[in-house]
């Protein structure tokens, strides 16, 4: 079975990712966590993107989803702009890889 593409976040943020085939899902920072569980768990999904204030508020339930294969939860920047979480997280997964942050070390 194939797996779709979600897009959590406030709607400015992600209206226009359904043009192009995502499945989208706004919600306020309060029913992100219980939406985020909802997704997750119903087995649709291989890729969740979540704003970076989305992201920010659902850490309980992303650990819940961490030692998965799918699905993978990224974040993006949303309206209000880019708080850098995504550059954040490549830099600790490359630092972790070779034993230096060999991309944004400078």
């Amino acid at each position: 079975m194939a797996k779709n593409i979600a897009v959590m976040g406030d709607s400015e943020s992600i209206k226009g990712f359904s043009a192009v085939g995502l499945d989208i899902f706004p919600c306020e920072p309060e029913e992100a966590a219980s939406l985020l569980r909802h997704i997750a768990d119903s087995d649709t999904y291989a890729v969740i993107y979540l704003t970076e204030e989305i992201y920010g508020v659902t850490e309980k339930e992303r650990a819940r989803y961490a030692e998965r294969l799918t699905p993978a939860l990224i974040p993006i920047p949303g309206v209000r702009g880019n708080a850098g979480t995504g550059k954040k997280r490549l830099s600790s997964f490359v630092e972790k890889a070779v034993g230096s942050d060999i991309l944004f070390n400078g």
